[in-house]
């Protein structure tokens, strides 16, 4: 594979938009109480040429590591841009972590500034940055880092931009993204300069993306995914990015955007459906689109409740998505195309094409990706966005990397005449029951997921007779039953869900019971990654005194 064509780095992507849209809005950024900024090319480059010149004052140097920790806003991209301009690496940390790992991945990427931003719960975080780190604060950052740091806002006004911004070297590090990880330290994967330009580039003509698209940033930033279909996209095509302010304000936020352009993760598009089940149960829907003058008119409307009416690509990823969840937006006329990458290939490794969709699988390889199965089922890809390696780590480098360039993805799968991709589970998850067979559970989950109520289920049977399932229910759900007359409801809906499941299992997947933990798993209480994946030995650890009598019932059980 030709690593090394003629491309166009995020900085001179930068520069283009500026030179044929200066003067369009890029970006919209909630204030707070209603208020809305924008943010046009012109502005974001000047801000980003302050900010890194203001950096270099600081003692930043070509090749050190610059931190960023903030919820999605127009400032955390335009510190990203202001990282590469003064010749640094950027390092973004997740907006939720404690301050154990903040420090670990401060300490270990030798990181020495860090840009604090809009944060809900800095208090937790800031004892984890290491003596002796600068900061910046950015204007929506919380009231005591504003009044301990230096502000954005004044920064801005009080330095001049940076006279030369030095073109990166293709093979210089532009980035190291710290994985969630399901278990023990993050690995911070490397990525250069050559990935983002190759990816940016080539991205852009898999949807034929245009000047025109509207996009909603409320992903983290600091995951992979997002930090490529949003910020390196628009780089690259231009379009505008509206952010989220808040999870409350969410539904209305994203009815401002009117995205064109959606990615979400399958919990997300499982609360979309939810939600709109509880509007409208799938039954009724169907009734009221075989009606002719009634189909577009319910159609639209449903999909304007989501604020989704607009949206002409929607992708999922990150996951598998549910079929029916498929199926059930397909009536809407939005086809959800599903898509697959990882932090460690930037994303860039299959797509499903408009068209070309067969549900449950992730769709071919992009342009410039190979891909094989290995040993026990495992899929390799080999793909111009792979990293350059994990930082500091050679001996895992060389574990998941081959010399000649195929990645390890850890990922079981399978390849159709078509060459398509479907994952069937994870290498490490797996599990063998006492009968010796062999279960993939985050199939099983899928299907469990599109039960209303239902926030995130765990599959677990190593070595027992049969799988169960231990289940976290919505707040929303929570609440009612907090009133005490959905519990025997919600128990038989359970039931059902668990009789209609299995039935789709083979005989030695089927569960015997389904578990109702009263504890929400969350990134604090480190039963989930800031990605929403689960954290499953930290589960299995956490019920593992109730587990085995668990294992013993049948049905439907209410954890004590």
């Amino acid at each position: 594979m030709d690593n090394k064509a003629a491309v166009m780095s995020p900085l001179k992507a930068l520069e283009q938009r500026c030179e044929k849209q200066g003067q369009s809005v890029a970006m919209v950024q909630p204030m707070g109480g209603g208020e809305l900024q924008d943010y046009t090319w012109a502005r974001i480059n000047d801000e980003a040429r302050k900010m890194a010149a203001y950096l270099q004052s600081q003692g930043v140097q070509k090749g050190d590591h610059v931190a960023l920790v903030s919820k999605n806003c127009a400032e955390w991209i335009i510190a990203d841009l202001s990282i590469w301009m003064a010749g640094a690496v950027s390092v973004p940390l997740y907006p939720t972590l404690v301050a154990e790992t903040v420090r670990q991945i401060m300490e270990h990427s030798e990181s020495k500034f860090l840009f604090v931003g809009k944060l809900d719960d800095w208090d937790i975080m800031k004892e984890g940055v290491p003596e002796g780190v600068k900061r910046v604060a950015f204007t929506l950052a919380p009231r005591d880092a504003l009044n301990d740091f230096p502000n954005w806002g004044d920064i801005i006004r009080d330095t001049a931009p940076i006279e030369q911004v030095a073109e990166p070297a293709m093979e210089d590090i532009a980035t190291i993204i710290y994985t969630s990880g399901t278990t023990g330290m993050p690995k911070g994967v490397m990525h250069d300069f050559q990935s983002f330009s190759i990816v940016g580039e080539k991205m852009i003509k898999v949807y034929n993306l245009t000047p025109e698209e509207r996009m909603i940033s409320y992903l983290p930033l600091s995951h992979v995914a997002e930090r490529v279909a949003v910020e390196i996209a628009q780089l690259y095509v231009g379009g505008k990015i509206f952010f989220a302010e808040s999870l409350e304000t969410f539904g209305e936020d994203i009815k401002r955007a009117q995205p064109t352009v959606f990615f979400a993760v399958p919990r997300i598009w499982s609360k979309f459906y939810q939600k709109a089940s509880e509007a409208v149960p799938p039954k009724k829907l169907n009734k009221l689109l075989k009606i002719p003058f009634l189909n577009k008119v319910i159609k639209k409307k449903v999909l304007g409740a989501m604020g989704l009416d607009q949206c002409r690509i929607a992708l999922s990823g990150a996951a598998a998505l549910s079929p029916d969840i498929i199926t059930w937006f397909k009536k809407l006329d939005l086809e959800i195309l599903e898509v697959y990458g990882m932090t460690e290939n930037l994303a860039w490794s299959h797509t499903t094409e408009e068209g070309d969709q067969k549900i449950g699988w992730v769709g071919t390889p992009n342009d410039g990706v190979e891909c094989r199965i290995g040993d026990g089922g495992e899929i390799l890809v080999r793909s111009l966005g792979n990293m350059k390696g994990y930082y500091k780590q050679p001996d895992k480098t060389a574990e998941d990397l081959t010399e000649d360039g195929w990645l390890h993805t850890g990922d079981v799968g399978e390849i159709d005449e078509k060459g398509r991709l479907r994952i069937t589970g994870r290498v490490k998850e797996i599990f063998k029951t006492e009968k010796g067979k062999y279960v993939a559970p985050a199939p099983i989950e899928n299907r469990l997921s599109t039960q209303p109520g239902l926030e995130l289920s765990c599959v677990i049977g190593q070595g027992m007779g049969q799988p169960i399932a231990l289940l976290n229910i919505t707040p929303e759900e929570q609440e009612k039953l907090s009133k005490g007359s959905e519990k025997e409801h919600f128990t038989k809906e359970l039931e059902a869900l668990l009789t209609r499941v299995n039935h789709e299992l083979d005989p030695h997947e089927r569960m015997t019971t389904l578990v109702v933990c009263k504890d929400a798993w969350t990134v604090e209480n480190n039963l989930i990654t800031p990605t929403l994946k689960l954290k499953r030995n930290e589960i299995e650890k956490r019920y593992a005194d109730d587990i085995p009598k668990w294992a013993k019932t049948k049905g439907v059980v209410w954890e004590a």
